[in-house]
């Protein structure tokens, strides 16, 4: 399809904005491998997000998906990845396999996934490029999801693992990252810690999320159409397809346990914050906002927006912006895990 070049936006009188078709071009800021990849992709979606599709099936389906990159990653990074339990919760430990790593600190993983998936797939596409590249421990935590638990099932999951940790290291050492829906628990961690007592990390990366739904700002309608990953909500006004499965169902959109970039109290207690996006992501938003509410709340907060970028596309190391943003994250826990 062409772009009209006379096609204007609509301003309508309630606010909202009608936007004409447009074709949106290949960034020529993009690296060379982005270009190709945005090229070649397909409008298929990548798993099963009808609400028929039970959790079995699709955790299945997305460990299937990823099975091949983390085979990838397996043969790119020379880890040992051991399972066993902290405080009671399944967890990975992935550390360089020379045993090199850092003794003194300790880097948390929440993994990606909808709040309904992830486990083990996603949990080691995150986890062990970092302990690799950052020669880190790294504990992927198997935290509660729905369809069978509802919030805060996951953040007591990690709280439990935290607090078991801070018999062998300083808070101050102890970083704790994710993304997609382990970035969102990663801002609600953060707030949990705070509000219970508990001594906060040493530093929180919030990537392909924030602190806020993810519906909540204009990247959840732009993306549906930029990116594909997510549908766009429903043009009708009707509620989307709600892919956690009802894990926040009987929460409040306002819950500072769920949603902290809405409370400038519970993000003053927050420690320093990488945030990491995309303009094209579906959390661009959010990110955007949650980085804004740090920065007023007296946080350290750097935010990294990917141009020409979608969801987590930290994901995909053959991208040269992928690469960077793992440079990128390593440097900045080196830099504030005192």
């Amino acid at each position: 399809m062409e772009a009209d070049p006379a096609a204007k936006p609509i301003f309508e009188a309630n606010d909202d904005v009608r936007v004409p078709g447009f074709v949106l071009p290949v960034s020529k800021l993009v690296s060379e491998e982005a270009a190709a990849a945005q090229r070649g992709r397909s409008s298929a979606q990548p798993f099963d997000t009808a609400e028929s599709a039970d959790a079995v099936t699709r955790r299945k389906q997305i460990n299937a998906m990823v099975a091949p990159a983390v085979a990838k990653l397996r043969e790119q990074f020379a880890v040992k990845i051991t399972g066993t339990t902290i405080g009671g919760i399944d967890v990975l430990e992935i550390t360089p396999r020379d045993a090199s790593h850092d003794r003194d600190r300790v880097l948390i993983n929440l993994h990606g996934g909808a709040f309904t998936l992830g486990w083990e797939g996603i949990a080691l596409i995150e986890a062990i490029p970092v302990a690799a590249l950052g020669c880190y421990r790294v504990i992927t935590v198997n935290y509660r999801m729905a369809p069978e638990h509802r919030h805060p099932a996951a953040v007591e999951d990690v709280a439990t693992v935290y607090a078991a940790l801070l018999q062998d290291y300083a808070p101050p050492r102890i970083g704790i990252y994710g993304g997609s829906a382990g970035g969102a628990l990663t801002a609600q961690v953060a707030a949990w810690l705070s509000a219970r007592g508990l001594p906060q990390a040493g530093a929180i990366g919030i990537f392909g999320a924030g602190g806020v739904p993810f519906e909540a700002g204009e990247s959840g309608y732009i993306a549906g159409y930029l990116d594909g990953f997510f549908p766009p909500p429903p043009a009708d006004g009707t509620d989307p397809i709600d892919i956690t499965k009802g894990y926040f169902s009987g929460t409040d959109n306002n819950d500072a346990s769920a949603w902290p970039a809405f409370h400038p109290e519970i993000l003053a207690k927050f420690p320093p914050a990488l945030i990491i996006t995309g303009t094209r992501a579906v959390d661009l938003s959010p990110a955007i906002y949650t980085n804004s509410q740090l920065i007023k709340a007296g946080v350290r907060s750097t935010l990294i927006v990917g141009e020409g970028m979608g969801h987590c596309y930290y994901y995909n190391l053959a991208l040269p912006e992928a690469r960077d943003a793992y440079a990128a994250i390593v440097a900045f826990f080196r830099e504030n895990l005192k």
